[in-house]
Order: C-alpha cells, then structure tokens, then sequence
C-alpha cells in the first residue's frame, strides 16, 4: 500500500506543488532515491523556465559529453540505487559495462588517484572543500570518459547520479571542452539532491555525509551491502527528505 502526499516547496525560481506516493511499510533508502530525484527535476524544470523567460538558452543537448569527463560525487543512497539499477541489467549490457568500469579503475590507479578516492569514499568525516578541488582537478585533466558513457551518451541515463541531472549551462557549449579555463556559465541550482540524501543517509546511520566517487560507486555499495538493506517506514524517509530540501532552499534564497 502507499500513501500520498500533497508537496509543495518555495524555489527560488518558483513554487513547486506536487504528488508524491511512499509505501506505508517499511522500506529501503533506495526506494526514496526516486522520488528525491523527480523533486530535484520539478525544480530545476522551475529554473530552466525562469532561464527561458530571461532570454537565455539551455546549451546542453543530447551527444554533448564534455562534463563526462569531470569526477562525479554519488551520495550513499545513490550508490545503493545504481548497483540494484546494474544488477537488473541484462547479462550481455552488464558485462559490456562492468568491463568498462575496470578499464576506468585500471586508468585511475595508473594515474595514482584510486587510493585517494578510496579515502574519499570510506572517510570518517565530512571531506573538505579545499581536500576535494586538488583530486577533482588532477582527475579532470586526465580527460578520462565516464565509464557509463557510450557514443557519447550517458548508458545509464534514467539511473544517472542527481550531480549530472543538475548540471546545465547557459553559455555556449564550445567552453565546455575545458570547463577550468572557460567563464562557462552553469544554470543556478535551489537544491542538490546529492546531498540531502547523503545529509539523509548520515542522520539514519550516524554518520557524516559521504562522497563517493562515481568510478568505484558499484564497488563502494558492495562493500556496504548490509548497511543497504536496512529499511525504515517510508513516511519517515520523506519527512528527512523535506526537511533538508528546505534547508536547501532557505539557503538558497538568502544566497540570492
């Protein structure tokens, strides 16, 4: 059985009202993934409007893969929710892809940066700003396409993390090719969906919120299994999902 809830948020670029269904038992973090995302979606939908309006242009297209290159942070509820989403992949697709990823860690590791995502991933506190932009620097210069990349298009596109989906620009395309050097211009963002769940994920388990690099997600959520299993009634997973969307955009309207 679920239950439905009547949403509705102040953004920044607009109200966002809503319908969203939650089982009434007891579920997994991943169950609410979703749903968090499909929120994250209506507001930026709000911010691409509101671009729209201003005379802007939303540059990304469908085959432009320049920011697959960049270093992708997963929250944990995320990194759960893509490997159930691979392990249903059929046979031949997951092989190709779990092939990919090795050649990616292979990369990496040649590199010296694996060990230093490892820590990023399993650390014990909230990893720093000033700790993050050096490795995510050296691993963007390596120029290294996201393993789930095919032809140029995103092979898992209805699974992708929320910093992919969150991540448009209004400048032209061309300066994304060095997204360092060029003025690129992103589209504002009125809450990341990333984090509110990892900020999710660390009141449920007593932990600080975990960035996990998106090359070593899949070997991440293996390793973390059990915790993954863990399962909590669906109305209380949404009420913590709220609560921080709207310290996000309590935020971010006083940003603005």
């Amino acid at each position: 059985m679920v239950e439905r809830f009547e949403v509705a948020l102040n953004t920044p670029a607009g109200r966002l009202t809503t319908a969203i269904d939650v089982p009434t038992g007891l579920i997994p973090i991943t169950a609410i993934v979703p749903v968090t995302r499909r929120l994250g979606e209506e507001a930026a939908q709000l911010e691409i409007q509101q671009a729209v309006e201003a005379g802007q242009t939303i540059s990304c297209r469908i085959g432009c893969a320049a920011c697959c290159r960049m270093l992708v942070p997963l929250s944990a509820p995320e990194a759960f929710a893509l490997r159930e989403y691979v392990e249903h992949l059929p046979t031949d697709r997951r092989t190709h892809l779990l092939s990919h990823l090795s050649d990616t860690k292979d990369r990496v590791k040649r590199a010296g940066l694996w060990d230093r995502l490892n820590d990023v991933a399993e650390a014990s506190r909230a990893v720093p700003d000033e700790e993050l932009d050096p490795i995510n620097q050296t691993y963007y210069a390596l120029r290294i396409p996201c393993p789930y990349l095919e032809n140029e298009t995103c092979s898992i596109y209805e699974s992708r993390p929320a910093a992919c989906r969150e991540l448009l620009v209004t400048s032209p395309a061309e300066l994304c090719q060095d997204m360092v050097q060029n003025p690129v211009t992103p589209l504002p963002v009125s809450m990341r969906i990333g984090s509110i769940l990892g900020l999710v994920w660390g009141t449920l388990t007593n932990s600080p919120p975990r960035l996990i690099p998106l090359p070593m997600a899949l070997e991440w959520a293996e390793r973390h299994e059990e915790e993954s299993r863990r399962t909590w009634p669906g109305s209380s997973l949404l009420d913590q999902v709220l609560d921080n969307m709207w310290r996000f955009l309590s935020q971010e309207f006083e940003k603005r």
